[in-house]
């Protein structure tokens, strides 16, 4: 049975890695796609028509092919995963049925719409629909947050006939938990779409390729970068002193804390030393700021882990180093922006290389940091798969290893194909750039070259 949980994690946690590859970038373009097409409905410039119909193809790229990993992995709770759906199928199952039947309804209606109505439809309508496509998939993430946010804070249920059913459907749609987790995802998807504009745009400046066009693009990227660089710090630190609240073997996993204290610094360079439930060194220790960060107050107690039973910690080492390169890259972002804001100010953009080739090769570390960041979430949570309810031990399914292996062997073949696929249509429509050539009916029944 210990050899069927760990390949039924591990087929888990491959799962939710390859559909978190398309997740974020379809919350993030999106919103970008959806202003270029209320630009171009206000004023008629052909110019947001084309950056809406270039980067729009790139994102229906990124949306169907999510689509398909999305769907596989809700199968999970029922072959992996039965036992945890027999205890908690009566909570867990009502967000993720609001999911399929409002959120994923709506997205993919208007997502038709839009993609199909292309000089079709009046320029208004064409944005009307991209604005419900990124109002269903901000729904759709709600949903599936909502859903998770319990696993992380049990609320709203009772325990009857030996499963946990739900008694207050309010009290589960605003759990804080989940709210928090949320607002930081979401801001953070921003974060990938900004970055994968500004970085393909930067690529054609480099080239000289329609300078006009992609520094006008990369502007728009720009701004979200901005916008979710500069939040994500002060929402990532509210959401961590929240959840080291709810789960101190969490809180104190992100900072390898071994003994409660009050006080407690915080230590810039530190390696953990899970073996001897120690840190084997700490450097550059700041006093009182780590209480802080814990606790919104410099004098705050935070409980260490050698108060906490061995058999519900973590991998401390695990949660400590994504967590670092979590909070890492979210400086590097920041820092990547403003300096970016002040070379597009100056008008020495096109001219700035280096910067330019920067934003290039960092297109992958949001992806990074955005999956570290759902590594503390999930791996921090451990041994619990609903906290404080039940142990992930008592979830798996009675099932032949033979049957895992075979299963996760698929997935890794199958979503590896579908993940080559899409980074193969990205990178081809990416660098072809956009249509010269834009024709539109009931826009005027003008053929406009440009």
């Amino acid at each position: 049975m210990d050899e069927v949980l760990i390949l039924s994690r591990i087929q888990f946690a491959v799962t939710v890695f390859y559909h978190f590859l398309f997740v974020p970038l379809t919350l993030g373009l999106v919103i970008l796609v959806a202003i270029m097409e209320t630009k171009y409905a206000r004023t008629l410039d052909l110019t947001y028509k084309r950056m809406a119909d270039y980067w729009g193809k790139l994102f229906a790229i990124n949306f169907v092919l999510g689509v398909i990993t999305g769907i596989t992995m809700e199968f999970q709770f029922g072959t992996n995963w039965s036992e945890y759906s027999k205890y908690m199928g009566d909570i867990f199952g009502s967000p993720l049925a609001m999911e399929a039947l409002v959120a994923f309804f709506l997205e993919s209606t208007f997502m038709g719409i839009w993609l199909f109505g292309k000089d079709k439809f009046s320029p208004k309508l064409r944005a009307f629909s991209i604005w419900m496509v990124a109002l269903g998939t901000n729904i759709s993430a709600l949903w599936i947050i909502t859903a998770n946010g319990f696993m992380q804070n049990p609320v709203g249920y009772v325990l009857k006939n030996g499963r946990v059913e739900l008694n207050s459907f309010w009290e589960l749609v605003t759990n804080p938990y989940a709210w928090y987790m949320f607002v930081h995802t979401v801001v953070s998807a921003y974060i990938v779409g900004a970055f994968f504009m500004m970085a393909i745009s930067a690529y054609h400046l480099l080239r000289k390729n329609e300078t006009s066009f992609y520094k006008k693009s990369f502007k728009y990227g720009l701004a979200m970068a901005l916008f979710s660089a500069t939040l994500t710090p002060f929402i990532g630190h509210q959401s961590g002193v929240f959840a080291a609240k709810m789960q101190p073997a969490k809180g104190a996993a992100m900072e390898a804390v071994w003994e409660t204290q009050k006080d407690m610094p915080f230590h810039l360079i530190q390696i953990p030393d899970q073996e001897n439930e120690r840190n084997a060194f700490e450097a550059i220790s700041i006093p009182k700021l780590g209480s802080f960060f814990y606790t919104n107050s410099f004098d705050g107690e935070v409980t260490g882990l050698n108060d906490i039973p061995k058999n519900e910690r973590p991998n401390v080492e695990l949660v400590f180093y994504a967590f670092r390169v979590m909070v890492a890259l979210g400086v590097f972002f920041l820092a990547v922006s403003w300096y970016g804001l002040y070379l597009y100010r100056k008008n020495k953009l096109e001219n700035s290389p280096r910067y330019l080739k920067l934003v290039l090769y960092s297109v992958l570390l949001p992806y990074l940091a955005i999956n570290a960041g759902w590594m503390v979430a999930e791996a921090g949570r451990q041994p619990w798969v609903v906290y404080g309810l039940m142990k992930t031990s008592e979830g798996v399914s009675p099932i032949a290893m033979s049957q895992v292996v075979f299963s996760l062997a698929s997935l890794v073949i199958f979503y590896t194909i579908l993940l080559i696929a899409d980074v193969y249509l990205i990178i081809k429509y990416a660098k072809k750039g956009p249509e010269s050539e834009i024709k539109y009916g009931l826009e005027g029944g003008v053929k406009h070259v440009s």
